[in-house]
């Protein structure tokens, strides 16, 4: 098994369970999604900043209607007398996961860890693919790493999908309805973005085509200059 996911411990509290959900669903949050080549007289923006937002501080909802906001909160109420208070286990192993998708990118891009050589080699193929992101979006990418850039976007998208599906679809009775629901907007996501590769990839082309000829024509320019 990869060194970020526990051999010893095949049950997680929900605490950590909890912390393996967001890293899976602010990964497919964070990376920068490719978006149409900028105008020529715009500069490339800068490469994403790739951010884990804390897990704490959320804000509560709104009181449903009906209820006065001097309700009390849920999560503040006191236990009934006799109440197992105790952390429940998470109905997700995440050995049994990976035993189950071996090669799924999740494992190397995702799955949570404290191995700073995990965490090296996580930040450096962002900056990797960041730096070629940038390229892509200036027109100054070759035809071959705009290729390689939306085959890479396509196999994380089609990795995360399968990763929230199997997990909906052998999980998804019991998980809490917010973790379900994380996993159903991640899947949604994958999949729109999925749909959109063939379309930005085409495009991505079209302006590295368009780019090497203004090039082409401002050398010609040049040259013809006394």
């Amino acid at each position: 098994m990869a060194e970020h996911v526990g051999t010893k411990s095949r049950v997680w509290v929900a605490g950590l369970a909890g912390a393996a959900l967001v890293a899976a669903l602010v990964f497919s949050l964070r990376e920068a999604p490719p978006q149409a080549p900028a105008p020529e007289t715009q500069t490339p923006p800068p490469a994403a900043v790739h951010q884990i937002p804390p897990m704490s501080g959320v804000a509560p909802s709104p009181p449903a209607p009906g209820m006065t906001s001097s309700a009390l909160p849920e999560a503040l109420k006191l236990p009934e007398p006799g109440e197992d208070t105790s952390p429940k286990p998470y109905p997700l192993d995440l050995v049994a996961l990976q035993a189950r998708l071996p090669d799924n990118l999740y494992w190397k891009l995702a799955a949570p860890s404290t191995d700073a050589e995990v965490l090296r080699r996580r930040e450096e193929e962002t900056k990797r693919w960041s730096e070629v992101f940038g390229r892509v979006q200036s027109g100054e990418a070759t035809e071959e790493e705009v290729r390689q850039y939306y085959e890479r976007r396509r196999k994380v998208s089609e990795d995360m999908l399968q990763f929230a599906t199997t997990v909906l679809a052998e999980h998804g009775d019991a998980l809490p309805e917010r973790d379900k629901g994380l996993y159903e907007l991640s899947i949604n996501m994958h999949r729109t973005r999925l749909s959109e590769y063939p379309r930005q990839e085409a495009d991505a082309q079209a302006h590295r085509l368009t780019r090497a000829q203004q090039r082409q024509a401002w050398r010609q320019g040049q040259s013809q200059q006394p």
